[in-house]
């Protein structure tokens, strides 16, 4: 799972991934599901926007089915009624430089601070939502897909976020991929590529799992 991250360098991520358009987006340490963060839209790939974490249906009643919606299982994207219909339209990159896993320890837990051995950031692959509120007020949504983890991160958790190569990010966002090569791109990342060492403590475990 990915429950929380970090974006510590945005300009960077914008230079990597050749976004022209860049807000002002300070660092951030410990980004927690419902915050907004950044990310590039479908709509609107050479531009860093916003969106609420945690996906929430253009067809839900309210936001609160977002606290259970901040990662999407590749397993179930293609079916599940709440990703299904982004998955074929709406598709994002998230944009980080690091996770945060919690390894279970008997009755304890240790977290792991997780990224690239180049310390480079990186994109997550994301589908993104319209959803209005009864004023007619659009609120962007957005979920976190998610695989099997790699060698670096089957020890710690039995899932990890999906992170795209570079060189893949465009094809993700281009609306004329065709279903089987988009999916064929959620797979886990090189685990040579990765690194997970573990931190304090203090870091404490998240209440949604």
């Amino acid at each position: 799972m990915c429950v929380r991250y970090r974006l510590t360098q945005a300009k960077r991520y914008a230079e990597i991934n050749g976004i022209r358009n860049l807000p002002t987006v300070s660092p951030r340490f410990n980004i927690n599901p419902r915050d907004q963060i950044a990310v590039v839209l479908d709509e609107s790939p050479d531009t860093i926007s916003e969106a609420s974490w945690g996906l929430v249906p253009s067809w839900a009643e309210d936001t609160r089915v977002g606290a259970y919606l901040i990662n999407a299982h590749v397993d179930n994207i293609t079916t599940k009624p709440a990703y299904r219909e982004a998955f074929m339209r709406r598709h994002c990159l998230i944009a980080a430089d690091g996770f945060f896993e919690w390894q279970k320890v008997g009755t304890l837990t240790q977290p792991y601070n997780i990224c690239l051995k180049n310390g480079e950031p990186f994109s997550f692959a994301g589908l993104w939502e319209s959803w209005k509120d009864p004023d007619g007020k659009e609120i962007r949504t957005c979920t976190i897909i998610t695989c099997e983890p790699n060698d670096v991160m089957f020890r710690i958790h039995y899932q990890m976020p999906v992170i795209l190569p570079v060189d893949k990010t465009r094809a993700w966002l281009d609306s004329s991929t065709s279903k089987d090569e988009r999916l064929s791109l959620l797979c886990p990342y090189d685990s040579t590529q990765m690194i997970a060492y573990p931190i304090s403590k203090s870091l404490e475990p998240p209440s949604v799992r």
